[in-house]
């Protein structure tokens, strides 16, 4: 698969550009995908990212951008063209803002699949806190780009919110939700050794001057300090494109204090000793614009977070379970308060770490780029089957439609044979098989199984998880059916099988309590055909025995039932 990747990119400092390197990074590591970052321009001293493939053929506040970036597209021929963009991504003057928009619009219209990771709506944001005069004006051309932008073959937002506004105002079914990611393979477990030991930093992380805004956080942490002498404030990041200067005139305020700690700038090797050493990670924002990329660095080093009561933060927070303390935004008080809490109670800093680090888990980038790897896939073999049916549906004197099949499909076909999505092999391992070497695909059962008499019954050679070991044997004699009643209420004797979630949709007539555990003993075999289990218990697997509950759990054959006494159905006790 051949991907292109729209975005700004280190050394770069524009918008998105941390998130755009970690995207293309877990591209590059995929040895099916061809990978291009068509990036914005730099002066020509720059040093490029070592294993890139990289192709600067855009500037920001550029008008002539979205025909360099077509003329790119059309020279190299990607199967998708991948945008990560904000609505201010090619530029700050709103017509060159607004043509660049266009741009997936046109590559779609030029014969490229096209996809837009949008990370805000301008539906949402509040225009004047980023200094926006003649808020009507923009928000009708903010309207029409983000109709132009649902043009493409398909969207991602990163907040639930986002998709229902897109689905119900704009009436638009191609939005797909996805996860922010916490910009790193994986999420480091908090260093409590470095945190208030014995001087508590309190982390203030972005790029100032408009929405994100430091004089609320400075008049706190001056509250704050009164009461804890042991704390010091780390302001990190540089100036938002449309406030040039505003760090610098903030140091200069706070000339002479030594309490409060300006990094500017911080590479990405040096955001793990800065996060990790913070005790809490602060965001003094007044209003927001869509999915927080530091709240996830957070997570990423399991950092508890402070943030305004905004209502983009409330969803994150909730949709992707992170530990936040909420103050009422623009409220100095309100903010030391929160922050002093905190910093006296240790057992909750671990607490919310944990849960945030927990968090970080389920949301790293390779999974987070996965899913788009397999969306991409299923889209494009889509396209090949309906080519196939345009194909079948013409009138059989048509010449040579095997060939025009070939040339509708000569890039599809690419990626039908040979997958981008990294799956992991397990019909090479001996500890996934199944009776007469049937191989076991959900990776659950890890013993082996051979007949043990003439009716087909299933021995048990290994475990299942790790759990018991022993042989379970059920037969047509009583004396059978009574040891097999005796093995299945053993739990050390018993093969049993813990159903996942995946069978829970398949519930029809019982419900289990919450918290009780079933076990479901596997039943007999015949030939090659597994006893299954009737609608009660919810899993179309094998099993015989008690289902927890005090009633009886049918097995039932999948063959032909009367057939003799060998053919007869197994009960549990």
């Amino acid at each position: 698969m051949k991907i292109c990747l729209v975005t700004t990119f280190p050394p770069s400092t524009g918008g998105l550009s941390e998130y755009g390197f970690h995207i293309a990074e877990e591209l590059q590591r995929n040895r099916f995908l061809s990978l291009t970052v068509l990036a914005d321009e730099l002066p020509p001293d720059h040093v490029e990212p070592e294993g890139f493939t990289v192709l600067r053929c855009w500037s920001f506040d550029d008008p002539g951008s979205t025909l360099r970036l077509l003329k790119a597209l059309r020279r190299l021929k990607p199967d998708v063209v991948w945008f990560n963009l904000l609505f201010s991504t090619f530029g700050r003057n709103p017509f060159v803002a607004f043509s660049g928009l266009m741009t997936p619009l046109l590559a779609r219209l030029g014969g490229r699949y096209t996809h837009v990771t949008l990370h805000h709506l301008m539906d949402t944001v509040e225009l004047k806190d980023v200094g926006v005069r003649h808020e009507a004006i923009y928000r009708f051309a903010g309207t029409l780009a983000t109709r132009m932008l649902l043009l493409a073959n398909s969207v991602s937002v990163l907040m639930p919110g986002y998709r229902k506004i897109l689905n119900d105002k704009y009436g638009r079914d191609n939005v797909h939700l996805r996860a922010h990611g916490i910009l790193a393979r994986r999420p480091e477990f908090p260093d409590f050794s470095r945190r208030g030991a014995p001087i508590h930093r309190i982390l203030a992380f972005g790029k100032w001057g408009t929405y994100k805004r430091l004089e609320l956080m400075i008049e706190a942490f001056n509250v704050i300090a009164a009461k804890l002498p042991e704390t010091k404030l780390v302001i990190a990041g540089g100036d938002h494109p449309q406030a040039a200067g505003y760090t610098e005139s903030i140091r200069r305020l706070c000339a002479g204090n030594d309490r409060i700690e300006f990094r500017g700038y911080v590479p990405e090797d040096a955001l793990p000793g800065l996060f990790q050493s913070a005790t809490v990670a602060v965001m003094p924002y007044s209003s927001s614009t869509g999915c927080s990329g530091v709240a996830h660095l957070a997570c990423a080093y399991g950092v508890p977070i402070v943030s305004a009561d905004l209502a983009d933060f409330r969803q994150m927070a909730q949709g992707e379970e992170l530990a936040i303390e909420f103050y009422p935004p623009g409220d100095v008080q309100g903010l030391a308060h929160c922050v002093i809490q905190l910093l006296q109670d240790s057992k909750k800093q671990q607490a919310m770490a944990t849960q945030n680090f927990s968090a970080g888990l389920r949301m790293t980038m390779p999974n987070v780029v996965q899913k788009y790897l397999r969306h991409f896939e299923l889209q494009q073999r889509v396209q090949t089957l309906r080519y196939v049916g345009h194909i079948r549906r013409l009138p059989r004197w048509i010449p040579s439609k095997t060939l025009l099949l070939r040339l509708m499909t000569r890039n599809s076909l690419g990626w039908a044979r040979r997958s981008a999505v990294l799956h992991a092999s397990w019909t090479d391992r001996d500890d996934l098989r199944l009776l007469y070497g049937d191989g076991n695909g959900r990776g659950k059962l890890n013993g082996t199984g051979t007949p043990v008499d003439g009716d087909d019954v299933v021995g048990r050679v290994g475990s299942i998880d790790g759990a018991a070991r022993g042989v379970s044997t059920a037969g047509s004699a009583p004396d059978d059916h009574h040891r097999h009643r005796a093995s299945s209420q053993n739990g050390d004797n018993a093969l049993a099988l813990n159903p996942s979630h995946e069978c829970e949709s398949e519930q029809t007539k019982t419900e289990q309590p919450v918290g009780e555990q079933r076990i479901i003993p596997l039943a007999a075999v015949r030939g090659n055909k597994v006893l299954g289990v009737n609608s009660e218990d919810g899993i179309n697997g094998s099993a015989a025995g008690s289902n927890g509950s005090g009633r009886e759990r049918t097995g039932q054959t999948l063959g032909q039932a009367g057939a003799g006494q060998r053919d007869r159905i197994v009960e549990g006790a």
